[in-house]
């Protein structure tokens, strides 16, 4: 088996088991879950490799979102933003594609590319992320300002949690 795959299998469950019984712990307990949550699989979709083709980048991302959903007792919620944030995923590595293109055999990391770009490349992809997650949670925009608070205060503690894994481990692949 090739070795970007075992590594993305290896990182799928792990990610997965540290969501779901982690995670989901945390915000339930310390925080009840009311105006935020950590969501860290979007690390996930976003560590893929650049020559994943397009539908299995959206097939991982629904599997991913649907495991996830198992644990929340959510149906389709987190597959819907998962597949979402797969589906920008191209859109917004080329806003921020550097001058020489990417190289098709890397994974977007930190370690590949510099601190800033890893930053502004997860930051867009979590924002966007956690505002379709809690819009569709609400299901209405009749509460936009609670989507913007949750959206606001998921981002801060999901990307601590994000760029802790990310200085802790700096994945090349």
């Amino acid at each position: 088996m090739n070795n970007a795959v075992v590594i993305n299998v290896i990182r799928f469950l792990l990610i997965l088991v540290f969501q779901g019984y982690v995670l989901k712990r945390i915000s339930e307990i310390v925080f009840g879950g009311f105006y935020f949550e950590i969501l860290f699989y979007p690390l996930f979709i976003m560590l893929l490799p650049f020559r994943t083709p397009r539908f299995l980048q959206l097939f991982l991302a629904f599997l991913m979102g649907i495991c996830v959903d198992a644990f929340y007792d959510s149906p389709g919620v987190h597959a819907s933003a998962a597949v979402f944030l797969a589906f920008i995923r191209p859109v917004i590595l080329s806003w921020l594609a550097p001058r020489d293109g990417y190289n098709a055999n890397y994974s977007p990391t930190m370690a590949r590319y510099t601190f800033p770009w890893f930053l502004r490349y997860a930051s867009l992809m979590l924002i966007f992320h956690l505002f379709f997650y809690f819009s569709v949670e609400a299901f209405t925009f009749v509460y936009i300002m609670d989507i913007l608070l949750k959206t606001i205060s998921s981002f801060v503690t999901s990307m601590v949690f994000i760029m802790v894994i990310m200085f802790s481990f700096n994945p090349v692949d």
